[in-house]
């Protein structure tokens, strides 16, 4: 088990999401940064789905009741073990008794916290995702807070020793590609060229709903009014303001806000990583290429998987490189 100490700014259970259930009124949720969960997650050799903290801003202090393997990647929040700096995106091995913590933020908004086993939560609906706005899954439906002591399950495959790819967060203006439409025919050319040519703000009032932006209305033909229809990740919905909002993982079902386009799937991590004040712009591309950056993406999170899956690899640490031997614990 894992006891919290401290919940930080906003820590919740999340897996991959609740699926299924959306014509019900039961939103997706799961990890907002879909590929840094899954790194964390492949990193400490769990199976695909394992339920990850997901972690905002400010991290949370955690103390260990059993001796694990663990590993955090996406934002840097300043992962610290017992007191010390340690790296993210590789796994650690850690004791009973040790406590994993956080100094302060260097980039990024969400850290995943993967523990070897992952958070044996008891499934709501096929997922342990917490829903926060109707308060299930998770650990009792809400976010992390002192006391909260948490299982841990089986572990089977193993960790990967190696350092993974780390993510970059630190472009002053972060370019997010797009496929338009469904509904980008219900705006003007004007209001097109606006929304892929100019710079948009993250502002205070985003969320794991949707991330607002501030910046050039987008200007409409005869209102962004629709019938209201799904609403899928990363479609980008412009309301009467004419200012974009980016749907995330704990969107609504349905909107009826004409929606210009869908930031792909490749960079939705990348808009998960997004902080007020942010800078934004949006870059329009085929389908084709979205999926082709989507596989691409995919296959690097494979090579995490089949290189722990090996008996021996390779690292390089500071410019040093190290043959490791994985051998199963007696």
């Amino acid at each position: 088990m894992i006891r919290i100490i401290s919940g930080g700014m906003l820590t919740t259970v999340q897996d991959r999401g609740r699926f299924g259930h959306m014509k019900s009124g039961i939103t997706v949720s799961g990890a907002m940064d879909l590929r840094s969960y899954e790194t964390a997650n492949r990193l400490v050799g769990n199976a695909e789905g394992e339920a990850a903290l997901e972690a905002t801003l400010i991290g949370p202090v955690i103390e260990l009741c059993a001796d694990t393997v663990f590993a955090v990647a996406g934002a840097d929040l300043g992962l610290q073990l017992n007191g010390a700096p340690v790296s993210t995106y590789c796994a650690h091995s850690a004791k009973a008794g040790d406590r994993l913590s956080f100094a302060a933020r260097k980039s990024g908004c969400r850290a995943y916290i993967a523990f070897r086993g992952g958070i044996a939560v008891p499934p709501v609906m096929g997922s342990r995702s917490t829903d926060l706005k109707a308060g299930i899954g998770g650990h009792m439906g809400r976010k992390l807070q002192s006391g909260d002591v948490l299982p841990l399950g089986t572990a089977s495959g193993v960790p990967f020793y190696g350092i993974a790819e780390k993510e970059d967060f630190s472009a002053p203006v972060k370019t997010l590609r797009v496929v338009m439409g469904p509904q980008d025919d219900r705006f003007t050319d004007a209001g097109i060229g606006a929304f892929l040519q100019g710079e948009y703000a993250v502002t205070p009032q985003s969320d794991r709903m949707g991330i607002r932006l501030g910046g050039t209305a987008v200007e409409t033909k005869n209102g962004s009014d629709i019938i209201t229809d799904g609403i899928c990740m990363g479609a980008v919905q412009i309301p009467s303001d004419g200012q974009p909002i980016l749907m995330m993982a704990d969107r609504q079902p349905t909107g009826g806000y004409a929606k210009i386009a869908n930031v792909i799937s490749a960079d939705l991590p990348l808009a998960a990583q997004l902080i007020p004040g942010d800078r934004v712009r949006f870059q329009a591309v085929s389908v084709q290429e979205a999926q082709q950056l989507l596989l691409a993406q995919r296959e690097k999170l494979a090579n995490i998987r089949a290189q722990s899956a090996a008996s021996r690899y390779r690292v390089t640490v500071d410019g040093h490189v190290y043959d490791i031997e994985v051998r199963p614990v007696e």
